[in-house]
């Protein structure tokens, strides 16, 4: 048994999260001591908490443990445990926290402002633009942002995506082992996420089964890594809904983007906003103010250049300039392109994050 298969194993023990793992360690003494103890000897220690771990589930999860050990250190994975230095502090304020992390990448997110931004799959062309221009000046005015989310489509990818267009680091919570990427179509993103300064973090070690409940488990994981939870987009319930309920139980500051009242993906954010659970966002200076940022000196920045396009790219991005919102078929009658063509060059578009794809077909610019 290694110092990291121990903590490892720990983790896996059920029931066992931030809070109870403080507990059960102050009772039993030592993190070795966990593993070594009878049941009748752990029940005199841990009295009821005794009955989650008997040794032969204690053994089996050391066993289990050491081959996640072997996977991790050949993966490039870090293992996070709550007793250590690099666990995100932000999440030891949060009591149902996970005991152990699991991440691909390095972000120094205890010396970072934290942003979280989330939203519905189902987003709206506003909502894409919205969380484009948010990132773009929270990166303009204060810099040492990190962006976090949870990988899923509409607003989550958007946000990732927007933060590495604008070179800020971004954290993707996983709601499954980092063995594999869901939805596979995020893969690229992914990869660019931990190549760029950013990272994949989930709770599961190598061969959990994913379980539904695992997605709304995972935004307890956004909302504490986060300074402030941006909701852009949601109807009355789901994933980010849940997100803003736990941001407002940690403490956390809380906005919501306004809508119109006839948008279904406006409905939770108007709910939000009516019952004063969520401050107005309209940019990132209503974060900065709420948050006590001092904005960061405009003296010597630079004006970036315009993106260069290959022609038949930049005939697509004047185009949806003029016709925002337009589908392939639209762009395949005006522009005079075949089909073939045009979704070659839609593709190419959209890993370089000058267009993001809507619902029912349609494309709209992010990038330029």
């Amino acid at each position: 048994m290694t110092p990291r298969s121990a903590r490892i194993a720990f983790s896996m023990l059920g029931g066992v999260n931030v809070s109870t793992g403080r507990e059960l360690l102050r009772r039993v003494g030592s993190l070795e001591r966990v593993f070594e103890l009878s049941d009748e000897e752990m029940a005199l220690v841990a009295g009821r908490r005794a009955a989650i771990v008997p040794r032969s589930v204690r053994l089996a999860a050391l066993s289990r443990a050491e081959r996640e050990e072997v996977f991790a250190a050949g993966a490039g994975v870090r293992t996070l445990f709550f007793c250590d230095d690099g666990y995100p502090q932000r999440l030891l304020d949060c009591d149902d926290a996970p005991a152990m992390l699991y991440a691909l990448g390095n972000t120094p997110l205890d010396a970072m402002r934290t942003i979280a931004i989330v939203g519905t799959r189902h987003c709206s062309a506003y909502g894409l633009d919205f969380t484009a221009r948010l990132v773009g000046d929270l990166a303009a005015m204060y810099g040492n942002v990190a962006i976090v989310s949870g990988l899923a489509y509409g607003i989550d990818v958007a946000a990732h995506r927007a933060a590495l267009r604008e070179g800020l680091p971004t954290v993707g919570v996983m709601a499954n082992p980092l063995d594999t990427v869901y939805p596979a179509e995020h893969r690229d993103v992914a990869a660019r996420m931990v190549r760029d300064g950013g990272m994949l973090l989930s709770e599961y070690p190598t061969g959990t089964r994913v379980h539904r409940g695992f997605f709304l488990a995972r935004n307890r994981i956004v909302a504490g890594l986060a300074d402030a939870t941006v909701v852009v987009e949601s109807d009355t319930r789901g994933g980010a809904m849940a997100t803003a309920r736990l941001a407002s139980a940690y403490g956390r500051e809380l906005f919501a983007v306004p809508g119109r009242v006839t948008d279904v993906c406006s409905r939770g954010c108007l709910d939000l906003l009516a019952r004063g659970e969520a401050a107005v966002v309209r940019g990132a200076e209503d974060i900065g103010d709420a948050l006590g940022w001092k904005p960061r000196s405009a003296e010597g920045t630079q004006q970036e250049l315009p993106l260069e396009l290959p022609p038949v790219q930049q005939s697509i991005a004047d185009h949806l300039r003029s016709h925002p919102d337009a589908t392939a078929n639209d762009m395949c009658v005006a522009l005079g392109m075949g089909i073939s063509v045009l979704t070659a060059a839609l593709f190419e578009m959209e890993m370089a994050d000058v267009v993001a794809p809507l619902p029912g077909g349609h494309y709209m610019l992010t990038g330029i």
